[in-house]
């Protein structure tokens, strides 16, 4: 439902997203069947309930969430995102011109005459979430071969953000482990700013913790969770880790498990976010004159929070007890296209409802919807910052 033009009919997608995060849901039902804490999750529901909360429907080239286009270059597609504050003026820095209150004309314009190659090297330069639209090749190992281990009880540090870590902290706390949630003073998770409800959905039942990384006493107690941590959450690139004084390798020399959630890979510096690293990942729809569609809301980010977790609840490869997980957002988008060639079905409408047929008859494209269970609020930025301290020892 959440992918096609607003004025046309949904439109079944390639690859099989869908079916992979399923795959992963799965996994994690069977990893914690029998435990004190079962999750019983659908992954393919997954990829659509923040678009239940926030009422997004398709929108073609604009995204679900309306902060990243589609636009033609000088030798192709690329997908561009402006949904940060300064997103707009570093824009009007990568076209060289002052972009006002709307930037899109100008940074179209700027697009239709610059290759892909262009935008991606000056995005990169100045952390704009935009890259031209090529075929991402899969790399990594599938996820649901690991061995499962048991999460309860285990101590879970979330340095994330926004969709895809918090997903993956949601899952870990659904199993039981405990989740603490940090931000600092300055950058509060942006999520926090959208739906309540949603946001409330990823974090009920965490401890939040706002710690200044800026002050000795800040950096210390991050380093004390750290230390206290069965396992790190985190979505930033490495140099700004190290600004916390945080260092993953020595973290999993000592035990930890390890997350860190990237665009495409720690070795690379570009940002990305959920909608434009998808569809520069080439995971696009096509409409009747082969044009590129955004598929669903943001789909690399619950996939990459779905796989996350998977690989937090997995025992490494060698067996040992600390492992550093890399979970590249492009990557798993990749894996949702490895060996998909045919052309996706269409779909017809009958009576109220848009269908699909299939090799086993007519599906029913579902509409997004929200999980089952009362909301719980989420806490307030910090609400358990003081107790936690004093948890550590550290003087509030």
């Amino acid at each position: 439902m959440l992918t096609g033009r607003p004025d046309g009919p949904p439109v079944v997608p390639p690859g099989r997203a869908a079916s992979c995060a399923r795959e992963l849901s799965d996994w994690i039902a069977a990893a914690t069947a029998g435990t004190a804490h079962p999750v019983r999750v659908d992954g393919a529901r997954v990829l659509a309930e923040r678009a239940a909360y926030t009422g997004g429907v398709r929108g073609g080239s604009l995204s679900v969430g309306r902060h990243c286009r589609l636009l033609p270059t000088a030798d192709g597609w690329a997908a561009v995102s402006c949904a940060r504050p300064d997103d707009p003026a570093l824009l009007g820095a990568m076209i060289g011109r002052d972009v006002g209150d709307d930037p899109w004309p100008p940074v179209a314009a700027w697009l239709r005459e610059h290759s892909g190659a262009d935008l991606g090297e000056r995005a990169e330069l100045l952390g704009i979430a935009a890259a031209p639209i090529r075929r991402a090749v899969s790399e990594g190992a599938d996820p649901t071969t690991g061995r499962p281990r048991n999460v309860q009880g285990l101590l879970v540090v979330d340095f994330s953000a926004l969709w895809a870590g918090p997903l993956c902290a949601q899952l870990l706390g659904a199993a039981g482990a405990r989740v603490i949630k940090v931000e600092t003073p300055n950058r509060l998770d942006g999520a926090r700013f959208g739906d309540r409800g949603f946001y409330s959905m990823l974090h009920a039942g965490h401890e939040s913790v706002v710690l200044d990384p800026d002050t000795r006493a800040g950096r210390t107690a991050m380093a004390r969770l750290v230390a206290a941590a069965d396992v790190v959450v985190e979505a930033s690139r490495p140099r700004a880790l190290e600004r916390f004084g945080l260092d993953a390798a020595a973290a999993c020399a000592e035990g930890t498990t390890w997350i860190s959630i990237t665009a495409r890979g720690r070795d690379c510096a570009v940002v990305g976010f959920g909608d434009d690293v998808a569809a520069s990942s080439g995971l696009v729809a096509l409409d009747e004159a082969g044009l590129p569609m955004f598929v669903g809301d943001a789909v690399a980010d619950p996939l990459t929070g779905l796989t996350a977790a998977v690989r937090a609840m997995s025992v490494p490869p060698d067996g040992s007890a600390g492992h550093l997980w890399e979970v590249s957002m492009a990557d798993v988008v990749a894996a949702t296209l490895d060996g998909v060639d045919a052309d996706p079905p269409r779909v017809h409408w009958r009576g109220d409802r848009w269908l699909v047929a299939t090799d086993d008859g007519e599906i029913e494209i579902a509409r997004p919807g929200r999980r089952p269970g009362a909301p719980v609020r989420a806490p307030a930025p910090g609400h358990d910052t003081a107790r936690v301290l004093r948890e550590l020892g550290l003087s509030v």
